[in-house]
């Protein structure tokens, strides 16, 4: 289940993708397959075994083709163990929501991203999101929870502030959110037969890819899509006219300092 267009990423073969927080490793999958190279990071020590283990599956297989390379790694998002201007794609993907400092967070995206590089970011909407934290306590509030939930237009703002331009956004997983409220308003915890039966539609629709849901999917996500995702770009020609636009970056995580300061 993907939640990025990769069309409007700009992936191609054999660029150097970041899939930051990549948990069980979906977008790492898809990258890898169309022949980019990529770096799967994660904190969680299961997550990167998991990862690294389908990946491998997936080399094995013969599923990517020549030239595709991949790593997994553990890392903190908030001190990247990569150097500056090094990558041409980052995928981040519901994982901010989960960071105390978000901001430090979009800026080490944004330094190590390559100028004229692409980021997309996705994190749960607004709407679905609210009425998930209405119904359950439990749904957020736990060690590694959601710890914000992010209107679109402060998303953009703090993606800028980090020296980046965004651009294109849309939705994703409609049929999705029904799930989750339904979950939250029973207990996230419970084995609700309800929950249970929409699981079993929402796997259907993922093996099977029927024509009626996929349609009902796509005029639905604009309404109730469960996931926000913005494209935004690391500029090719810096403000200040440096080569690498390493000081840009550097003057948008002072802003942000400043702004957190205040």
């Amino acid at each position: 289940m993907l939640t990025v267009d990769y069309d409007l990423l700009d992936l191609r073969p054999g660029m150097t993708v970041l899939d930051l927080g990549c948990g069980e490793g979906r977008h790492a999958f898809e990258a890898y397959r169309r022949g980019a190279r990529v770096v799967a990071v994660d904190w969680g020590v299961s997550e990167v075994e998991t990862t690294k283990r389908w990946l491998g599956a997936i080399a094995e297989a013969g599923e990517a083709p020549a030239g595709a390379h991949f790593e997994v790694v553990r890392g903190d998002l908030l001190h990247l163990p990569f150097p500056d201007a090094g990558v041409d794609r980052v995928i981040a993907s519901e994982v901010l929501e989960h960071i105390p400092d978000d901001g430090r967070a979009m800026a080490e995206i944004a330094r190590v991203l390559k100028p004229g590089g692409r980021v997309a970011v996705t994190v749960p909407r607004w709407g679905p999101e609210r009425v998930c934290w209405a119904l359950s306590d439990a749904y957020h509030a736990n060690e590694g929870g959601h710890i914000r939930i992010y209107r679109g237009d402060v998303l953009r703002a703090r993606l800028s502030v980090a020296g980046l331009v965004p651009g294109a956004t849309h939705h994703a997983h409609a049929l999705h959110a029904p799930y989750w409220w339904l979950k939250c308003a029973v207990g996230v915890d419970r084995d609700a037969a309800v929950v249970r039966a929409y699981h079993r539609l929402l796997v259907w629709d993922l093996t099977k890819r029927p024509w009626l849901t996929r349609t009902a999917e796509r005029v639905l996500d604009p309404l109730i899509g469960k996931s926000l995702v913005v494209y935004a770009d690391r500029p090719a020609v810096p403000a200040d006219g440096t080569a690498d636009g390493t000081a840009d970056v550097a003057a948008a995580q002072e802003r942000e300092k400043t702004a957190a300061a205040g």
